[in-house]
């Protein structure tokens, strides 16, 4: 007789809590995450820290990252040095805007 195999729980990740939107200004990166419930943000502050956020990114941030917390926005704000390859203008990256940056941190599991 075999017994039903237990599912294992779904992987949460960012995207079921927040919502992204990102930017550039020169070879700077910016990158906000929004809980989409305030009462969301005690987690999305407690796991994005700079360094997690530095890891994520290692191979397109070679710089220091910043992190400003917003509570009251319920948001957290990255700003990324040396992530763009130079900048719009000097860099042959096809994403040299950092746009899909926004996209990317959604992906990290909670």
């Amino acid at each position: 007789m075999t017994t039903p195999t237990q599912a294992s729980p779904p992987r949460r990740t960012l995207r079921d809590i927040a919502l992204a939107r990102s930017g550039d200004k020169g070879n700077r990166a910016t990158l906000s995450v929004i809980a989409l419930d305030p009462r969301s943000y005690p987690e999305i502050e407690r796991l994005l820290t700079a360094e997690r956020v530095q890891a994520h990114f290692a191979g397109v941030v070679h710089g220091p990252v910043q992190r400003y917390t917003l509570p009251d926005l319920a948001a957290v704000h990255f700003v990324m040095f040396d992530a763009l390859g130079g900048g719009v203008t000097r860099s042959l990256a096809l994403d040299a805007h950092g746009k899909t940056l926004s996209a990317a941190v959604l992906d990290l599991p909670l």
